[in-house]
């Protein structure tokens, strides 16, 4: 009886190997190298929010902006303090005005990375 339950087992291994190995390459597996990948902001993953400039500080580069849902950061609505990429975006808005805008992580800080301007008040 030894020798069937080796000759099953071997059976079962060739079976059940290749399976897992297809499901692997096929990508029905993900690992954390891939998912964090596809967690990076891209255009396509990093929207528009909308929000409301509260407060502008051009001498810090720094823009309060309340903002509904930050999906990139994994971030509610709320009220916060953002850095911007590029200190000319503060000369474009005021407080008051309707935005829209992408945020982005960078070098530890939260920076407005876009801002449009053309909503209605």
């Amino acid at each position: 009886m030894k020798p069937i339950s080796l000759l099953a087992a071997a059976l079962l291994m060739s079976l059940t190997v290749p399976f897992a190995l297809a499901q692997t390459s096929t990508g029905a597996s993900t690992t954390s190298a891939t998912a964090a990948v596809a967690a990076k902001p891209t255009p396509d993953t990093n929207p528009m929010t909308q929000g409301e400039v509260q407060k502008i500080d051009k001498n810090t580069g720094r823009i309060t902006i309340k903002h509904g849902p930050l999906l990139n950061l994994g971030m509610p609505g709320m009220t916060m303090v953002f850095r911007v990429k590029d200190p000319a975006m503060l000369d474009k808005v005021k407080p008051t005005d309707k935005i829209r805008f992408s945020a982005e992580k960078m070098n530890g800080a939260l920076t407005v990375v876009a801002i449009e301007t053309s909503l209605p008040k």
